[in-house]
This record gives structure tokens, C-alpha cells and sequence, in this order.
């Protein structure tokens, strides 16, 4: 793959190495924030997202007025994964949207998103989390997806739309289409992918190359040298989005989520600098979410 124009748009090297630590659900439960508000003073990490619809957004939002500089996104929140702890949509109560399950809160997974969401509902939710979040005091810096949600033909296109015309940089992937069909998507939705990915470039959307993240139902069994082999793949020319689950070992944490294991392994990983001193070691350069913002162009 050719260099990202990003890179060097960011004053970079074409052979540089670029990366942004991320840390996604914060403010899923107060374990989260407390987390991320620990690793944010730390410098351990570069940017996170925020779940708007959950518990602890309103807290999460607080903590940013207080701390004007932090790099905080919008996770494009459309599911509800765990039983016993559920949230639903700021939009809409109306069942015929699709958003719903019958316990009135949003599905539990992204394939049941994907069959019933209408996707201009699906929109209008995500316009509503990135209103809330930007009224609530948080300079938002991109916008990306919980559970990989909005990834399927029905709803990308929506959520593109949704973050352009909200002046933010979508999640978005420079893949080909035979690299898409890699990644097992339907055709039609490798479709979508590729179409917005030309357009995107054309109009100097900044863009990732790589998404790298361990699965959390592996609990903390040799965590860090599972994500030190991860994060030792970064490219030159590239920039590489590495996703974190962190949490702090709380009663709620382990009461809501039965893979907390991995979200405190996360969190101790991440906190003891492990993960930024392994990338500086390799000379690669760390940048935030707002550095992107930044690159945005006004006519997108």
C-alpha cells in the first residue's frame, strides 16, 4: 500500500511509523473513567472515546471540562452487550426504529444491529451522541464504533455522513477491496467500503491503515506479550489505531462485564508505560485523534 498522505501531511517522514494508543468505552461503568482519567495524566495513552448513552457519560463529561486538553472521541454507541447492566437510545423509544431489543435497550450484538436498525434512525442516534457530547462541554476530536456496529452496508454510509457533517474524522480504514475481502465482509458491504474510501481520500479525510486490538475473551494469560507482538507491527508510511479495553479492578466492573479480566490486564499493562516505551523504543512516532482533526478539511 502507498503512504498515507496523512503521514507526511503530519510532518512526517514517509518512513516513519506512526501510531495512536486508544482507548475505547470510556464511561461504559465508573471503572472505565477512573481508568482513562489515570492513564490521560499519565501520558500512557493518546486519545479515547467516549460512550455516550451509558451510566457514566455525564461524569466522563465533567472530568473533560476539567481537563480541557484531553483527546477524547465519540464511540458510536448502537449496542448493548452485557445482561442485567443496559442502556438504549438517546433518540428515539419508538420500536419500529430497529435500535431496540424487547428489553427496550439497544441489541446486544452488532449482527442484530445490523438486521433490524433502520439506518436513518441509526443516524440520527449518532448525530444526537456526538450533539450530546460537544453540549455536555467535550471538544470532540473523531468519531469511531462500538463493536464494529456500524461496519455493514445498511449503516457505514450513515455513519460517514454522520461524522463529516459534524466537522469530525470518521473511522475509516485505507484498505482495497481484495484487502476488504480478507476481513470476511459480505460483498455488498466491501461495496460501501471501498466506494467511501475513494471518497474520502478525495477529499483529504485523514485515514487509517491498521486497527490492531486483542479479543478481551482471552482473559490476562501472557496479555502484554500478546500486545507487544501486536504493537511491534506498525508500518512505515502508515498510521496504526491500537485499541485498548482499560478498567480499573472494581465490584462493578466485575459484576457488569465477565471478561474484566482483560480489561484490568489492559489497564495495569498500559499504566506501567509498557506499551507507549515499547513503540518509542522502535522509534515510532505517537500521535492522538486531534492531530487528525486537524488535517480536516473544511469542505468535507
Amino acid at each position: 500500500m502507498s503512504v498515507n498522505p496523512a503521514v507526511e501531511r503530519l510532518g512526517f517522514q514517509a518512513s516513519d511509523k506512526v501510531a495512536i494508543i486508544h482507548v475505547d468505552d470510556v464511561g461504559m461503568c465508573g471503572a472505565t473513567l477512573d481508568a482513562f482519567s489515570d492513564l490521560w495524566a499519565k501520558r500512557s495513552v493518546t486519545c479515547g472515546s467516549v460512550m455516550v448513552p451509558c451510566p457514566w457519560f455525564r461524569a466522563t463529561a465533567q472530568w473533560a471540562r476539567a481537563n480541557p486538553d484531553v483527546d477524547l472521541g465519540v464511540h458510536a454507541t448502537l449496542t448493548c452487550e452485557w445482561n442485567g447492566y443496559r442502556w438504549g437510545p438517546l433518540s428515539t423509544a419508538d420500536m419500529a426504529s430497529g435500535l431496540m431489543d424487547e428489553e427496550r435497550a439497544f441489541h446486544k450484538t452488532s449482527e442484530a444491529v445490523a438486521l433490524f436498525a433502520k439506518p436513518e434512525a441509526a443516524k440520527r442516534e449518532i448525530q444526537l451522541q456526538i450533539a450530546t457530547a460537544k453540549e455536555a462541554g467535550i471538544n470532540v476530536t473523531h468519531l469511531d464504533t462500538h463493536m464494529g456496529s456500524v461496519m455493514h452496508w445498511r449503516l457505514y454510509q450513515r455513519f460517514v455522513e454522520a461524522a463529516l457533517e459534524a466537522g469530525l474524522a470518521p473511522f475509516s480504514i485505507r484498505l482495497e477491496e481484495d484487502r476488504w475481502n480478507k476481513e470476511l465482509y459480505a460483498p455488498e458491504s466491501i461495496e460501501v467500503f471501498s466506494n467511501n474510501t475513494r471518497a474520502l481520500q478525495s477529499k483529504n479525510v485523514p485515514m487509517l491503515d491498521r486497527i490492531s486490538m486483542l479479543t478481551l475473551q482471552d482473559g490476562e494469560h501472557d496479555r502484554v506479550n500478546r500486545t507487544l507482538d501486536m504493537v511491534s507491527k506498525v508500518k512505515p508510511g502508515q498510521i496504526s489505531y491500537l485499541i485498548f479495553h482499560p478498567a480499573a479492578d472494581t465490584p462493578e466492573l466485575r459484576a457488569i462485564c465477565p471478561d474484566w479480566r482483560s480489561r484490568v490486564a489492559d489497564y495495569e499493562m498500559l499504566a506501567a508505560g509498557t506499551v507507549r516505551q515499547h513503540l518509542e523504543n522502535q522509534g515510532v512516532k505517537l500521535i492522538g485523534c486531534r492531530e487528525l482533526q486537524a488535517l480536516m478539511p473544511r469542505a468535507a
